[in-house]
This record gives C-alpha cells, sequence and structure tokens, in this order.
C-alpha cells in the first residue's frame, strides 16, 4: 500500500524546517515565540515514522505547507498517515483533513469538524456537558468587563488558551486565587495568543491522560498514565505547565512525572474508561486520541480536553504519552503505528 504521511516538521532550534513566509510570522510581546512551534514534530519523530511505516508499506512523505495540496494531488496515496497541526488559526488542525476530503483521499485519525472542535476548548466543553459527560464549570473570556461570566463559579479557577495544545500558555501563575490573578493571567493569554482566554473551575485531584485507541465496539483504553506533580520544583502549582513540559524537563534530565500504568482502583478505572469512551464518540473521534482527565474534589474524574493528534514520539526515553501507554500494553513502535493505520483500514474498509 503507498502511505502518505502528512507532517509539520520543526528544527533543532524550534523553528520550522524551511522559512517559509507563508507563515508570516509576528511573535507577540511578552514570551510569546518561545513556543510558536511546540505543537509541531522534530526530525527524529518524522524520520521514526517514515522508517517503521516504510518496513510495511511504500511510504510518500509530505510537508503540512503550501505545497501540500498539490503534492497530495499529484501523488494520491491509498492512505494518509495524518499529523500534520497546522500553524494559523483555531482551524488549523483541519486543513490537511480537509484537503484530503476534497480530492477522497482516506486518511487517519479524525476528520476536520472535529479536529476543529476538539481544539476549540470551549466548543468540546459544550458538547461534552450537553452528553452529560463530567467538565469543569467554565467561561469565555474576551474582554472586560465581565458581567456576571463567572457568577456560577469559585476560586481557584484555571486559565488557558482556548485553542491550543501541548501545554503553550498554561504557564505558573495558570492557577489563579482572586480577581487580580484572574485578570493578569488573562490579559497575558489575551496578549501573547490573541485569542479569548477560557477559565475553568480547578479540580485538586489527581491529573490522568489516557490513550484511546480503535473505533466502534473495537475502540479501547490503553494503561492509564498518571502525571505525579510531586517532582516538581517547589512552589510549583499541581499542573503539567509550559514550564515542566519544555523547561524543567528534557531528555537529558528527565522529571519523573509520569506513572503507567497508574495506581487506580477498579471503581475508578471503569470511570475513566466510561467517559473517555463517551467524550471520543460524542466528539466523534477516529482510530486514536488522547484525553486529559481530572479528578474533582468529590473524587469523579472530569474530562480537560481532547487531543485528537496525539505526539508519537518512539524514543522511550523521551516522554510521550500515547506512545507510553502502548509500550506499557506491551506493544512495540511499529505495531502501535500499524495498529493506527489499521484501526484506519477497517474503519474506511480499505483491503
Amino acid at each position: 500500500m503507498r502511505v502518505g504521511l502528512t507532517f509539520n516538521m520543526r528544527k533543532a532550534s524550534g523553528q520550522p524546517e524551511e522559512d517559509d513566509p507563508d507563515l508570516s510570522l509576528s511573535l507577540a510581546p511578552g514570551i510569546a515565540g518561545l513556543d510558536n512551534f511546540a505543537e509541531w514534530d522534530d526530525e527524529q519523530t518524522v524520520n521514526d515514522l517514515i522508517e517503521t511505516i516504510g518496513k510495511y508499506h511504500e511510504v510518500i512523505p509530505i510537508e503540512a505547507n503550501m505545497d501540500a495540496y498539490e503534492k497530495l494531488r499529484r501523488s494520491r496515496p491509498d492512505l494518509v498517515f495524518n499529523l500534520a497541526e497546522g500553524y494559523h488559526g483555531v482551524s488549523r488542525e483541519s486543513l490537511i483533513p480537509a484537503m484530503l476530503e476534497m480530492l477522497r483521499i482516506p486518511y487517519t485519525g479524525s476528520d476536520p469538524l472535529t479536529l476543529g472542535l476538539c481544539l476549540d476548548k470551549s466548543r468540546a466543553k459544550e458538547i461534552l456537558a450537553y452528553h452529560r459527560v463530567p467538565t469543569a464549570k467554565f467561561s469565555v473570556l474576551k474582554a472586560w468587563p465581565l458581567n456576571g461570566q463567572l457568577r456560577h463559579m469559585d476560586y481557584p479557577m484555571f486559565v488557558k488558551p482556548i485553542s491550543e495544545g501541548s501545554s503553550k500558555g498554561i504557564w505558573m501563575d495558570a492557577i489563579v486565587k482572586d480577581r487580580t490573578a484572574l485578570k493578569k493571567t488573562v490579559e497575558k493569554v489575551w496578549n501573547t495568543y490573541d485569542q479569548p482566554a477560557i477559565v475553568e473551575e480547578f479540580m485538586s485531584g489527581r491529573e490522568f491522560t489516557v490513550a484511546m485507541l480503535g473505533n466502534g465496539p473495537a475502540l479501547r483504553m490503553l494503561p492509564i498514565v498518571e502525571l505525579s506533580f510531586e517532582c516538581l520544583p517547589e512552589g510549583a502549582p499541581p499542573v503539567y505547565s509550559y514550564e515542566a513540559k519544555w523547561l524543567w524537563d528534557s531528555a537529558d534530565s528527565q522529571l519523573e512525572i509520569y506513572r503507567c500504568p497508574a495506581a487506580v482502583d477498579e471503581k475508578l478505572q471503569e470511570k475513566i474508561e466510561t467517559i473517555c469512551k463517551k467524550a471520543f464518540n460524542v466528539l466523534g473521534c477516529r482510530d486514536l486520541c488522547r484525553i486529559d482527565v481530572r479528578v474533582d474534589a468529590g473524587g469523579e474524574p472530569n474530562i480537560l480536553e481532547l487531543n485528537p493528534l496525539p505526539g508519537l514520539i518512539k524514543d522511550p526515553n523521551i516522554h510521550s504519552c500515547y506512545p507510553k501507554a502502548a509500550y506499557t500494553a506491551g506493544m512495540t513502535f511499529d505495531e502501535l503505528i500499524l495498529a493506527i493505520i489499521e484501526a484506519a483500514r477497517t474503519r474506511l474498509g480499505l483491503a
């Protein structure tokens, strides 16, 4: 089978692989620019995927830049393994799948609508709430004055950008305990990312991330990963912040922040699996997804957000939750990638 691999790749410097005027980069004030391409894959990750898929299929690498549509139109792979995160706007993860829909080329993972909904955290939470999937109370802040927007919520609250991933915009001051701190952090999000801030009631319990694989009756939860915040520096908030993910944790000096399998009893595991499967299905996810879960003060798990394009880093010495869960389940990296392809082929009815 001819498998296309669509991706965005950054250099070791953290910048795109090639200077691309179409990105029209303009860094906002403050710390903007540190994490512009945090969601993109590095060269090693892309090469590992090319090598792995190439053992079993012909691979056609296609970088998700302005030439991607024409490359897809000309090459017409039998299936595309999609990793592309995009750059501009809340629908950036939908761009390559939309092209593939137009060209009628089948691909792995979720469709443009689901990718856009999951990246817009407020829309995802609205759908979850409608279907009675537990998720924290929230509000979207676009400007002052608030006009009573937070009257149904209690401090402490948690502030983050409405449409970012990879811990972008989640800093040491993300947990706010009063209106002064709220105003400061919300305005920091506005000024850095030029987008609304989503504010949630902060849940004080344990945090997990859950790798989902498959579709329909074959959908399964891989071993749960727990985030253990005891390893963070003294005074750091109990969240997986940008500092924790990108500054304090590295291949050379790893934080012991992940525990897999998580030490959960049968009752909690069942609750987590139930809400993750429901969230996966009501938001229309396909083939794979990583779902973040946090336990509230009453001990009940709640959905934080869904990532239908989870990181797929092969090296077990580098923190990447989705492969970590697969490794704990006894899978190799090859088996994981082939399982994602097979889930898509089964769903699509491909021979």
